[in-house]
């Protein structure tokens, strides 16, 4: 009777194991029809059209529309263009000076983390107000600010006897200016990512500092940046993501079509989004165009693997 038993219980083990593999199935299909639509949307509406402009990068296009294939053609004239040389550099520059936002961001987000402090509500509305304002409307206020001949900016100086340039239309302070605007449209979204990530740290942490007779400047250093540096580095990789994506500002700020290329600094503001646009919309080179942003895509990754890599030696999790 016991090796009956077992011999029966040896044949029905393999019955009992098939529904769960059946179960797991079920799961599994109901896990890709739940995932489906949006697999089907980032696809058709993200990655079609890269792998569409990285085919169009190898072509050439008419007047009339049509396109042959060039090989690697746009890319040889894209590494000798001295005009993407120009944008590449105003685009990183404006890369890295855009990333003053993050330690002003913090700076304000430790402020309005103060107990105590009243009216946080509205200053947090006053610092989110650039991020909700269209980006349209932010450069064509500061366009007017930075005029040379009425701009409020200028008025301002002149009553303590300052002559102020033309701000967009210097070749010396046109990048500078638009940094400015830049970070002062980003530091309200990078504030309240900060404050979240201050928030959620636990209060115990700076009991046990205060205990070992940590002062506030030191709790700062030694206990608020190093938890917030997982939040340091969202933010960092998020802002250089879009620095290199720039285009609404300088469209606006410097001039739309051909009021763009009489500005004396627009050289000096031109970005590699903006080359992109007046190859890809002005001069109907599409292939050209298709090329500068791909090459753009490829720095942005590179970039943003770089930042991974460099986050294990300053980035610590718990």
């Amino acid at each position: 009777m016991t090796l009956t038993t077992r011999r029966s219980a040896t044949k029905a083990a393999p019955a009992r194991h098939r529904p769960r593999r059946k179960d797991h199935a079920v799961e599994a299909l109901w896990g890709y029809a739940f995932i489906a639509p949006v697999g089907l949307g980032l696809a058709v509406f993200y990655l079609w059209p890269v792998l569409q402009t990285a085919y169009f990068s190898f072509t050439e296009w008419g007047a009339f529309g049509g396109h042959t294939w060039t090989g690697l053609e746009n890319y040889l004239r894209l590494a000798v263009d001295p005009e993407m040389g120009q944008a590449l550099v105003n685009t990183l520059t404006y890369t890295v000076l855009g990333l003053l936002a993050i330690p002003l961001a913090i700076v304000f987000a430790a402020l309005l983390n103060t107990k105590g402090l009243r009216g946080v509500g509205v200053y947090r509305t006053m610092f989110f107000l650039p991020v909700v304002t269209m980006p349209v409307a932010i450069a064509m206020v500061w366009r007017w600010l930075y005029n040379g001949d009425y701009g409020l900016i200028n008025q301002v100086l002149s009553l303590v006897g300052i002559d102020g340039p033309n701000w967009i239309a210097d070749p010396a302070t046109a990048l500078p200016a638009l940094v400015v605007v830049g970070i002062w449209s980003s530091v309200g979204y990078n504030l309240i990512i900060f404050l979240a990530g201050m928030q959620a740290i636990p209060k115990e942490y700076y009991e046990a500092a205060a205990i070992d007779g940590a002062g506030p400047v030191r709790q700062f250093f030694k206990v608020t940046l190093p938890l917030l540096s997982p939040t340091a580095f969202f933010v960092s990789v998020v802002s250089v993501i879009g620095s290199l994506q720039l285009f609404d500002l300088v469209y606006v700020m410097s001039g739309s079509g051909s009021s763009a290329r009489s500005n004396p600094a627009f050289p000096r503001l031109e970005t590699v989004v903006q080359l992109f646009y007046e190859r890809a919309f002005v001069t109907n080179d599409r292939g050209y165009a298709a090329a500068i942003v791909m090459a753009l895509l490829m720095l942005i990754i590179a970039l943003t693997a770089f930042q991974f890599r460099l986050q294990r030696r300053w980035v610590h999790y718990g």
